[in-house]
């Protein structure tokens, strides 16, 4: 089973602390790690590697969702501006990072403090200090579900 696959499991059992919502084609999950506050995912419900091999009906819809998602997250966390990546290298299975931006947010990497999230050292990101706290994780979801609620109904 793929890691997305065994979160989604997870999900199902309701074992992911992670999760926030369940929507048509996906679910929406904060992120592990917060260097980049209020990062979060949006896993497609269907084992896929590729979005051209989802049905044309349900690959628009996973489309739709995922940027009512990403509005969201931009709303819920103040981004300044939002970066999308669905990338498939390591866990090949269809899924959204949703990466809310904020200048300077690099530290000084790149240029000005601006570019894309993977200038950050990943020893960096991924570190235990990035990890948000019970308290962190449950604001975090409430915030981020709220404005799910406000751009679904």
């Amino acid at each position: 089973m793929c890691l997305v696959c065994e979160r989604i499991d997870m999900i199902k059992k309701g074992e992911n602390p992670y999760f926030v919502k369940e929507l048509e084609t996906g679910y929406v999950v904060i992120g592990d790690h917060q260097h980049f506050y209020g990062y979060s995912l949006f896993l497609c419900k269907e084992h896929k590697i590729e979005l051209f091999q989802l049905e044309p009906s349900v690959k628009r819809k996973f489309l739709e969702e995922m940027s009512i998602v990403a509005k969201a997250v931009s709303n819920a966390f103040g981004a300044e501006k939002m970066h999308y990546e669905l990338l498939g290298n390591c866990d090949t299975h269809l899924h959204w990072h949703l990466f809310p931006r904020k200048n300077g947010d690099l530290e000084n990497y790149g240029n000005k403090g601006k570019g894309p999230v993977w200038w950050y050292p990943r020893e960096k990101m991924y570190s235990d200090g990035n990890c948000p706290s019970d308290s962190e994780l449950k604001s975090m979801k409430a915030k981020l579900s709220e404005e799910l609620e406000k751009l679904i109904k």
